[in-house]
């Protein structure tokens, strides 16, 4: 058994948060045997554009699905700690990951496994990250495969580049680094739209939204204040 504390990473900008995101979470929570699972809403999600929910009701909506995913641990006998961090909205400016990623080493320590959770579309996306070359000396990558985007059959040079030198062999790989691998698992696949769900509860089929879709508690938040009407 690895002494090196994990600390599991997943940001976003939960707009708004959804059983999707609780199952990545508890996916790798109970993989690599996590002790801490970070939800991070991003401040100013700055790929995003316009139209986005303000911060302090994402938090809100976050720390409320955080209550749902603290049950499922529970429920599923997984002993990792949930947490909700307002690290990037208390930083001003726009949410970079390369800052967060910076800040949480600074907190955790170098030997800290830091593993940021991300689905596959994410990994293919990553050139468009702000200073994505450095995010690797901060943090490990636990990538979920999702649908439409299976990085076996993704060509470009740079993912093939990047996973022939930082693919880890197994999981168990990131308890003994502290950061600059990628674990790529195939086991599940989880789709992590926020759009379509937010669509719908812009539409006539917003009372077909259920807690299927969004955690409860935060479906009872998005339903008492009248958000994405």
């Amino acid at each position: 058994m690895s002494a090196r504390k994990k600390i599991g990473i997943l940001g976003g900008t939960f707009d708004p948060p959804h059983v999707g995101h609780l199952k990545l979470a508890s996916h790798f929570a109970k993989l690599l045997n996590l002790d801490t699972l970070l939800l991070i809403p991003s401040g100013e999600p700055w790929q995003k554009g316009a139209g986005i929910t303000p911060a302090e009701l994402r938090l809100q909506l976050t720390e409320a699905a955080g209550i749902d995913l603290a049950r499922a641990f529970l429920y599923l006998q997984i002993s990792t700690q949930v947490g909700i961090d307002r690290i990037e909205i208390d930083r001003a400016g726009p949410s970079y990951a390369i800052d967060t990623a910076k800040a949480l080493r600074e907190r955790f320590g170098s030997e800290t496994s830091l593993i940021w959770l991300m689905g596959a579309d994410s990994l293919v996306n990553l050139p468009t990250w702000h200073a994505w070359q450095d995010l690797m000396k901060y943090v490990n990558f636990a990538v979920a495969s999702r649908p439409n985007y299976g990085l076996a059959a993704e060509t470009s040079p740079f993912l093939k580049e990047l996973l022939e030198k930082h693919r880890a062999a197994g999981c168990h790989d990131l308890e003994n680094s502290a950061s600059g691998l990628i674990y790529v698992d195939e086991s599940m696949s989880v789709d992590l739209s926020s759009t379509e769900l937010r669509n719908r509860l812009q539409s006539p089929a917003r009372s077909s939204v259920a807690s299927e879709q969004i955690p409860s508690h935060t479906l009872e938040i998005i339903t008492n204040l009248g958000l994405y009407q």
